[in-house]
């Protein structure tokens, strides 16, 4: 907020020139004659020195008390190009009040919105979290008491029960290593292992790994476009096995059945390209920026079915942007899906 005495001026100015001109019509109306010139003179002079002393007193006052205020408006980050408006010497108090206390407005009007929207992502988020610890921890609870009511003296159902209750652990204990692992990416506490490797030896490893997996849906594997045996990217090894272990998983589970998975591996200069496609049942549009969310599924029922921490996507988003690139996803309903990612090339 800049200084107001420019502003004092002009108005002092004003009061006197009106103050004179009321005298001068004052005077040819004959309300002021020869007798009492010397008094409206003094009149005038004292009518100028009080307004402008009274002026200056309470524009100082004014500027006092709502310099204090539009400091606070000014500092608070504005998005708006519109935010440093220059001076406006027009205006009295040098400054657009509407401009400033909507702006204002408008950016705590935006920060509440943002902060619901973090409230409602945290509620949703324990409440996936206790979703998806209850079902494993429900489970253990029934086949345990089950075994301590007589169930482990009887061979038909013991060992399955106890087979049963190691498969939830371990549901559980994935849940928690993936959450884990979600949290160091995002704290940074997880450092990236960067090596040169030979990206098309990788993902003929986890083609070979997840091919039991493809078999039961009769899913076929294979590489969508003619490939150099060799296409060395610079990245963590381990970290991206488990990125394209995750799509290629998820292209499986949700591919159509006798259908096909293909992985394209594309150069881009300096970056190598990857696509995970699928010719299965799609995403609609309305779940397509939510995917990469923890915990967020489609189809909950169904995707319970087929296993996962519901974490996958999470995972695979943190690891890509950990290495500083990027990962897209576009589907078709009926038409199958495709993600997208970019690495590193490898240095020669």
């Amino acid at each position: 907020m800049k200084s107001l005495r420019p502003q004092i001026v002009a108005i002092w100015l004003a009061l006197t020139i009106s103050a004179i001109v009321t005298l001068i019509v004052f005077f040819f109306t004959n309300y002021i004659n020869a007798n009492n010139w010397h008094l409206a003179i003094l009149f005038l002079v004292i009518f100028i020195i009080v307004a402008f002393l009274s002026t200056y007193f309470f524009s100082t006052v004014i500027e006092n008390r709502l310099k204090p205020i539009f400091k606070i408006i000014r500092d608070i980050p504005v998005m708006d190009a519109k935010k440093n408006r220059e001076w406006n010497p027009l205006n009295p108090l040098g400054f657009d009040v509407n401009f400033e206390v909507s702006q204002w407005a408008s950016n705590k009007q935006a920060e509440i919105k943002r902060l619901k929207e973090l409230e409602r992502y945290r509620k949703e988020f324990v409440g996936n979290v206790s979703h998806e610890l209850k079902t494993p921890i429900f489970n253990i609870q029934g086949y345990i008491l089950t075994l301590l009511e007589g169930g482990i003296d009887d061979p038909r159902i013991n060992i399955l029960y106890l087979k049963r209750t190691v498969k939830s652990i371990d549901r559980m204990i994935s849940i928690v290593e993936d959450l884990e692992s979600i949290n160091k990416l995002e704290s940074g506490e997880l450092k990236l292992n960067m090596e040169n490797f030979n990206l098309v030896k990788l993902v003929e490893d986890v083609f070979d790994i997840e091919q039991l997996i493809a078999k039961e849906r009769k899913i076929k594997l294979r590489f969508s476009n003619k490939i150099d045996r060799t296409i060395m990217v610079y990245a963590d090894k381990k970290r991206i096995t488990e990125v394209m272990s995750n799509l290629v998983v998820n292209a499986i589970k949700y591919g159509k059945m006798g259908g096909l998975v293909e992985v394209g591996i594309y150069d881009l200069n300096d970056q190598i390209m990857v696509e995970v496609k699928d010719d299965g049942i799609g995403i609609g549009k309305e779940h397509l920026h939510r995917i990469f969310e923890r915990f967020y599924r489609i189809d909950k029922h169904r995707s319970r079915e087929q296993g996962g921490t519901g974490l996958g996507l999470a995972i695979v988003k943190h690891i890509i942007e950990a290495h500083q690139q990027t990962i897209n996803v576009k589907s078709q309903m009926e038409f199958g899906t495709t993600f997208t990612f970019t690495l590193q090339k490898a240095e020669k």
